[in-house]
Parts: C-alpha cells; sequence; structure tokens
C-alpha cells in the first residue's frame, strides 16, 4: 500500500499550483485486461488492439509489452470492441461490472499492471477560513476515508471477479509473464518519471 508520504511531493505540487489539498487517498482497485481474446503471455499478447486512457505514457507502456493501444473515449470502449475496432481495454472488477464489459470481452487477463488511486480532494481556500478544530476533523475524516475507502475496494474486487466469473459472465485467465511485462515497461516510467521530475516518487514505489 502506498504510504501518504510517498506522494507527499505530489500533493505539495498540486497544492502549490491549484490551491487543492489531497486529505486521503482511497482506490485499491487492480486493473486487468478484459479482451475478446485470450493472452496468457508476453508472446499471446503481441498486437492486441487494446484502449488506453489519453495520456501519452498509457500508450508508451502498452507499446513496451508489444500491444497496440488505441485511445477511445471510455464510454465509446463496448461498442469499439462490438464492432471490432480493438479486441481490448483494461480496467479494475467494479468498471468491468458496471459498464458490462464482460459481454464483449468474457476473458479477463490477469496481468494486474495497475493499482488504482483515488485522492480526496478539499479546497485549500476552504480550508483555510475554518477554525482549528475543523480543520482537524477534515485532516482525520480524509485518513479515514481513504483507509476506508482502500479497505472496500481492494477487498470488493476479488469478491466482484468471484461473482462475475460464478455467473459464467468472464473467464480469469492466468497470465505468466507480469515480471517480463514490468521489466519491459520499467524503462518507460522510468524515463517519465525523470521527464516529470519525479524520480523520487518513482524509486520509493519501485522499492516497496
Amino acid at each position: 500500500m502506498l504510504d501518504a508520504d510517498v506522494l507527499k511531493p505530489v500533493a505539495d505540487e498540486v497544492a502549490a499550483k491549484a490551491d487543492v489539498m489531497l486529505i486521503g487517498y482511497a482506490g485499491g482497485g487492480t486493473r486487468n485486461i478484459f479482451s475478446n481474446k485470450v493472452a496468457r503471455n508476453m508472446a499471446e499478447l503481441k498486437g492486441l488492439k487494446v484502449r488506453v486512457q489519453g495520456a501519452p505514457i498509457w500508450s508508451k507502456t502498452f507499446v513496451a509489452t508489444g500491444m497496440a493501444p488505441t485511445v477511445i473515449a471510455y464510454n465509446e470502449v463496448y461498442n469499439a470492441i462490438q464492432n471490432g475496432v480493438i479486441n481490448a481495454g483494461e480496467n479494475e472488477a467494479a468498471g468491468v461490472e458496471t459498464m458490462k464489459f464482460y459481454e464483449v470481452g468474457p476473458n479477463l487477463l490477469m496481468t494486474q499492471h495497475a493499482i488504482t488511486i483515488r485522492p480526496i480532494a478539499f479546497s485549500g481556500k476552504t480550508y483555510k477560513k475554518l477554525p482549528p478544530d475543523l480543520q482537524a476533523a477534515i485532516l482525520k475524516a480524509g485518513k479515514e476515508a481513504g483507509a476506508h475507502g482502500r479497505q472496500i475496494e481492494s477487498s470488493e474486487d476479488t469478491a466482484k471477479l468471484d461473482a462475475m466469473e460464478k455467473a459464467g459472465r468472464l473467464k480469469r485467465i492466468p497470465f505468466a509473464d507480469r515480471d517480463a511485462m514490468k521489466k519491459a515497461v520499467d524503462p518507460v516510467m522510468a524515463e517519465y518519471a525523470k521527464e516529470i521530475g519525479a524520480e523520487a516518487i518513482y524509486n520509493k514505489i519501485n522499492g516497496m
């Protein structure tokens, strides 16, 4: 689990540039690839047309693994797979369930390539206007909410996958090359961290 101290440089930058405080970190869902094709290793992933988010780093990392990433709006992913524009997307269990991606991508490739972090934000401007006791209560609530959110999402992740697989909606496909995938992506991530001045954070996360 990521410690708030590790992300402090990010929180400090957000506070300085946007006057927004990051008072807690929820999340904890593990992201895997839902696909209309089966892929159990890096060789079988090669050329897989997968939807990624718009940030260029997402495309770069998926290219590094041999896949063929495409930026598509989230609400168009279902139709894009259905119509053969792409083969796959990536998300945590809650997203797969809510958007019914299992209907068009019933193979869940267990790449476990990312863990979702959901910052809990609070207006710095508003915070400064509040009395000290309320400020303290807000900071305490942020930490507690983050811990609660992580516990719920991380525990429900597996439960949701169990339920969908039991109902015959998807099939979890073991992925044998997670270490090889990380090795392929590490240089891209290291270069990106250097580019944005986040080498210290990147090294701390890698060392956990």
